[in-house]
Order: structure tokens, then C-alpha cells, then sequence
């Protein structure tokens, strides 16, 4: 028994001697490489998220102090551009008005595609002069009938519709618009208004936005401003109307009245004919065919106007993944476009230095590139942990209320209905910043996904006039599945991250920094289980 308990006493013994060896030698490696490798690092990414942090503040006051101009000098620059109201002449007949194509490109848009064309159909504008030309890349031919039988419901009211198919989906909507300009009877026409599937047009649309390219031969581009139907839906539509809101209010407004050139949106909006010819025309290099007009037309010369007073009404992706295929075709867009296009605007011998600086550095360097990743690289990856390692000292509250500051300003001038929530905003922006930054980097690189080009899901009135039961839960299989869709490990991953610098930052820390990183975690974490947006059960209608 005693020789039991002393062989118990010697294993005790040579593991506590064995734990202080190990201890002995992994404390000064480790030290060692914390101090020579570790926080000379992080001390580096510091400092580089600092400079990017100055350059972003830099531009945020240029662009608050163009837009502010153009606030206050909005009758001198109203004066650069003619602009007379268009009137029915009863002697001279409709011929006194230019003729005009509506293109409204579709996907299997079940849900919403009664509502552009219905609203193309309705503009106030002599039926003699206008063609609306529906361009269906749907693949469910129950969706595609619907959409012909809606035309042809069109068409026998008097109106020029005409329902376009095409021999597969190549470029997607690029290729589709493209294909449409090929048509014979596109010919006589001299302006060409976009709308996507979910967009709704006022009827006097055409005739308060057509003045400006009628009477400025060098105007090639104007653009209304989006409003959006569902913007209370839910939390996630309200996050996306005040970041749309920014850029409209403020990115636009400023960039039209100084410069002349901002990015086209897509939709919304009325181009030349012949400036998209001089441009040459639609393509399907990368996933922001509007961009990519929008530059190429820039960098010939034409200018373009933005009107802030001409709303047209459109949807906002309601469900998180939808939001994220949109955010991610939106930054990776860009910045392969970036690639593609840099050499060029460098290169190119028609516009000013100072345009070529506006394009290059304002509009893709600091707004595309850095102004797309800094949030998540400063805030959720850098800042968490400096709070870690106190040989690299920086005061971060200062950064965090400099931000809330900046986004209070924001919402307060470009959606004030929303300045209470500019704390919401900001941790959610965090979260979208990581996603945009994957897609930049996917961009930038040309990896795999760089040309993916995913429909934003809208789901119009799918819901109206509709019971919970027509909308029940998938069962078996389906709801594994639904469950895993759902469920984003990467979110939930650095919510744990975050979770754990805020833990370390109670009992170690000494400026109360957890009191950002635990919101912070909570929204990755609600993001990570997708209970951002609506939740769209299963349902025929919608699958």
C-alpha cells in the first residue's frame, strides 16, 4: 500500500516537473514571437487602417461639402443644363416628341413583373413614340406564358409592346439589353429608358426626365432617384434604405452638380442611344454592365444628370441571402471592373486630369476598394485584437465614436426619418463589409465567382391574401436543408471571435471595450443563424 502511494507521489511529482519544463520553455517562445512577429504586424495593420481611416474621412467631406454646394446652388447649376417642359403641340402632333424604348429585362420574376410593365405601359407619352420591349430570359415556361399573355393583354389596349426571346441566357442582362438594341424597329428610336422587373414608374416620368437629353445634345445619361415600397418591412430593408438613401442624397447628388459623372444604377434611368453606340454599346465583361457603360461613356466626354426630384419606386431585397447575392454581385463587380478598366482611364486622352483623378481615386480606390473593406477589417478583426495584445495601445473608443458620429450626420441628412438607428446601422454595416470584402477580393482576383450573376429574389405581393398555412415550414429533408441554408458558420465564427476578445476585455482589459465587441458578436450571431430580413418559408409559388 505504501509503495503504491509513494510510485503515485513520483508520477505527481515528474508531471508537475514536466508541466514547469514545458512551461519554462513555451512562455519565452512564445513572447518571443509575439514581440518579433505578432505585434509588429498587427502594430503595421494599425497603422494602415489609420491612413485608410483619414483617406475615408477626407472623402466623406468632400462629398458632403459637393453635395451641400450643390444643396445650395441648386438654381446656378439648374442654369448649366436648358431645360424646357415638353407640351402637346395639336398642329404638329406627337411628331414634336422623340421616340422612345422601354426595356424592362426579366428572369422568372413571378412575383413582380406585372408591375413594370404595367407602369411602362401607362407613361404619359404619345403611344405613336414610345416602344415597351420586354426582354424574357425566364426558363419556367409557365412564368414565360404568363409574362407573353401579360403583353398581349397590353397590346390589345393600343399599346407598342413587343415580348422579346433569346436563344439562352449569354451575358445575362447585359446580353439581354444588347440583343434588344439589335431589334429592326429599335431603329427609329432615340432614347432608351431602363426599368427593372420590380420597378414603377410614374406616368409623368418621361416627361419631367426627357427635357434635359431633348435640349443638352451632351448629356448622354439621367437618373432618377429610388424610393422604396417595402423600406418598413422589416429590419434589413430599413439597414438598406439609409445606405441607398447615402448614396443618392449625398455620392450623386454631388457627383452629377460638379463633376457630371456618377455610376448609372441600372434601372431608373434614360440614356442616349447614341451615346451607348459611342460608348460601345452593352457588355458582359463583368457583373456591372451599368458601371461599366457609365465609364466607358464618361471617359468619351458625356455628361451625366442626376435628378433628385424624379422618384421611381422599387423593391428591396427582403431576405438576407437574397441581400447577400445582391452585395456580392454589387462589390465584386466593381472591382474587376477596376482591374479591367484602371490602364485605360490612365491611358485615355479625352477627359481632364482632374476627371481622371475623380475616377480612378474617389470613385473606385477610396468608395470601391477601401471604403468596401474598411469596417470589417478595422473594426471586427484589427481593433478586437489590439484589445488583446496592450503592447499595441490605441485609443478605440475614440474610433468607435468618431464612426457613430459620422453615421448619425449621415442619416440625419439622407434619411432623418432613421437617425435613431445609426447604432443598428453601423454593427450591421460591419457585417455587410465582411461579405463585400470577400466579394472584392473575388473581384480584384478574378477568382472563381467573379462573373457569378445571381437574380435578386423579390418577393412583390407573393404574400398578400395568403394564410400562414399556405406558407408552412418544410418538413423531412427540406427542413435539414432550409436549416443548413440558413445557418452561416463563417458569421458564426467570428461572432465567437468577438465574443472571446470581449470576455478577455472584462477581466483583463481596462477601457471597457467589451461594450462594443458584445453588440457587435450578437449581430454577427443573428446574422450567422440568418434571422436578418424576412423569413421565407417553403411554398410552390416561390420555389
Amino acid at each position: 500500500m505504501g509503495s503504491a502511494s509513494a510510485a503515485e507521489m513520483a508520477a505527481v511529482e515528474w508531471l508537475l516537473g514536466s508541466a514547469a519544463d514545458v512551461t519554462e520553455y513555451i512562455v519565452p517562445a512564445w513572447n518571443a514571437v509575439k514581440s518579433y512577429a505578432i505585434v509588429p504586424v498587427l502594430r503595421f495593420s494599425l497603422y494602415l487602417c489609420l491612413l485608410w481611416s483619414f483617406l475615408l474621412f477626407v472623402e466623406w467631406v468632400h462629398m458632403m461639402f459637393l453635395a451641400a454646394l450643390a444643396k445650395l446652388m441648386r438654381r446656378r447649376h439648374a442654369k448649366r443644363y436648358k431645360w424646357e417642359p415638353l407640351r402637346d403641340d395639336l398642329e404638329g402632333g406627337s411628331l414634336d416628341f422623340p421616340m422612345v424604348l422601354v426595356q424592362i429585362p426579366i428572369y422568372n420574376e413571378i412575383e413582380v413583373y406585372k408591375i413594370s410593365i404595367g407602369a411602362a405601359c401607362r407613361l404619359s407619352w404619345p403611344v405613336d413614340r414610345l416602344v415597351v420591349q420586354v426582354l424574357d430570359d425566364s426558363t419556367d415556361l409557365v412564368i414565360k406564358d404568363k409574362i407573353e399573355k401579360e403583353c398581349m393583354k397590353w397590346a390589345s389596349e393600343g399599346i407598342n409592346i413587343r415580348y422579346q426571346l433569346r436563344e439562352g441566357r449569354k451575358g445575362y442582362k447585359a446580353g439581354a439589353l444588347k440583343e434588344g438594341l439589335k431589334r429592326d424597329y429599335v431603329k427609329e428610336c432615340e432614347y432608351l429608358a431602363i426599368f427593372d422587373a420590380d420597378f414603377q414608374p410614374e406616368a409623368d416620368f418621361l416627361r419631367r426626365a426627357m427635357p434635359v437629353l431633348i435640349h443638352n445634345p451632351e448629356v448622354a445619361l439621367v437618373q432618377a432617384r429610388w424610393r422604396f415600397v417595402n423600406a418598413n418591412e422589416c429590419f434589413l430593408t430599413r439597414m438598406q434604405e439609409i445606405s441607398l438613401d447615402f448614396q443618392f442624397v449625398i455620392e450623386q447628388e454631388g457627383g452629377s452638380s460638379i463633376h457630371s459623372f456618377f455610376s448609372f444604377n441600372g434601372s431608373g434611368g434614360v440614356w442616349r442611344i447614341g451615346a451607348i453606340d459611342n460608348a460601345g454599346g452593352w457588355n458582359d465583361r463583368t457583373t456591372v454592365e451599368d458601371m461599366d457603360l457609365a465609364l466607358r461613356a464618361g471617359l468619351m466626354g458625356w455628361k451625366f444628370v442626376f435628378l433628385g426630384d424624379i422618384e421611381v419606386r422599387s423593391e428591396l431585397p427582403s431576405t438576407f441571402k437574397a441581400y447577400r447575392s445582391q452585395q456580392h454581385r454589387w462589390s465584386c463587380g466593381p472591382a474587376n471592373l477596376f482591374r479591367k478598366m484602371a490602364t485605360g482611364i490612365v491611358k485615355n486622352k479625352d477627359i481632364s486630369l482632374s476627371r481622371k483623378f475623380y475616377m480612378i481615386y474617389n470613385f473606385f480606390v477610396i468608395r470601391k476598394v477601401v471604403g468596401t473593406m474598411f469596417a470589417f477589417v478595422f473594426y471586427c478583426v484589427v481593433l478586437p485584437l489590439v484589445s488583446l495584445m496592450p503592447e499595441v495601445d490605441y485609443p478605440k473608443w475614440g474610433a468607435i465614436v468618431a464612426t457613430l458620429i459620422i453615421a448619425t450626420v449621415n442619416t440625419s441628412i439622407s434619411t432623418p426619418r432613421s437617425f435613431y438607428m445609426a447604432i443598428p446601422w453601423v454593427l450591421f454595416e460591419n457585417i455587410m463589409s465582411f461579405h463585400r470584402t470577400k466579394a472584392l477580393m473575388i473581384g480584384l482576383f478574378e477568382a472563381k465567382r467573379a462573373n457569378e450573376w445571381i437574380v435578386t429574389e423579390k418577393l412583390g405581393d407573393a404574400f398578400e391574401g395568403k394564410s400562414r398555412a399556405e406558407f408552412s415550414a418544410p418538413k423531412g429533408p427540406g427542413q435539414l436543408k432550409h436549416l443548413r441554408e440558413r445557418i452561416l458558420l463563417q458569421e458564426l465564427g467570428i461572432a465567437s471571435f468577438l465574443f472571446a476578445c470581449g470576455c478577455y476585455g472584462i477581466f483583463y482589459g481596462h477601457d471597457r471595450y467589451y461594450l462594443y465587441l458584445f453588440p457587435q458578436a450578437i449581430f454577427f450571431t443573428i446574422a450567422g443563424f440568418g434571422y436578418f430580413g424576412t423569413i421565407v418559408p417553403s411554398c410552390p409559388e416561390l420555389s
